[in-house]
């Protein structure tokens, strides 16, 4: 199962005067991504690289920003799939120390500094969740409210026109119980407008 982690971790290592700063962090998406390695290159303007990979489902991406190619994003997100971590940003600032590393010595620090800075970190397991919705006349909404509560389902909007509409979610994995549980309970009162099966 995918993990992400908790909190951002930092690593430092000097490798033949190089200097390499890495960071691993929970991010949601390549713009939020982007958003902080342009904040990287402000906070170090005199940086000779801030390469970073980002594993995201679709939006996964490697960035070598002028290393030869294949020996810096690339590494670095071979470092979180390996560790099947989701929804995290490795990042690695480098100032430049006057001598040359050869491609073996940059995959190695580009992998060290990631792999370092993971070895802090506390990893969260994360859920898949699903949400759905559904309607019940104005008696029921005190005994929906109880069932998604006992379930552990959140509760995300509640309306109240001809019927009281909710929107809840939950882990994927307890949906279909938790939705053949209201099915029943409710005595077939319980609609669901999605696609009337109760699915999402």
């Amino acid at each position: 199962m995918s993990q992400t982690i908790a909190a951002p971790v930092h690593s430092e290592l000097l490798i033949k005067k190089s200097r390499f700063i890495g960071c691993v962090q929970p991010v949601p998406d390549r713009a939020t991504a982007q958003q902080i390695v342009a904040a990287l290159w402000a906070e170090h303007p005199t940086a000779t690289h801030v390469c970073w990979a980002l594993m995201a489902g679709g939006q996964s991406a490697a960035v070598d920003d002028g290393e030869p190619s294949g020996t810096a994003g690339r590494p670095m997100l071979e470092v979180l799939r390996r560790q099947e971590l989701e929804g995290v940003l490795a990042t690695v600032v480098r100032y430049y120390g006057g001598v040359q590393l050869g491609a073996g010595g940059l995959v190695r620090a580009y992998t060290d500094s990631v792999a370092q800075a993971l070895l802090g970190a506390t990893k969260v397991t994360l859920q898949r969740m699903a949400t759905l919705h559904c309607q019940v006349p104005y008696a029921m909404e005190g005994w929906l409210r109880r069932e998604l509560e006992q379930a552990g389902a959140t509760l995300l909007e509640v309306n109240h026109a001809d019927m009281v509409s909710v929107g809840f979610s939950a882990p994927e994995p307890t949906m279909p119980t938790l939705v053949a549980r209201l099915n029943e309970g409710g005595h077939g009162r319980v609609r669901w407008p999605d696609d009337g099966t109760g699915s999402d």
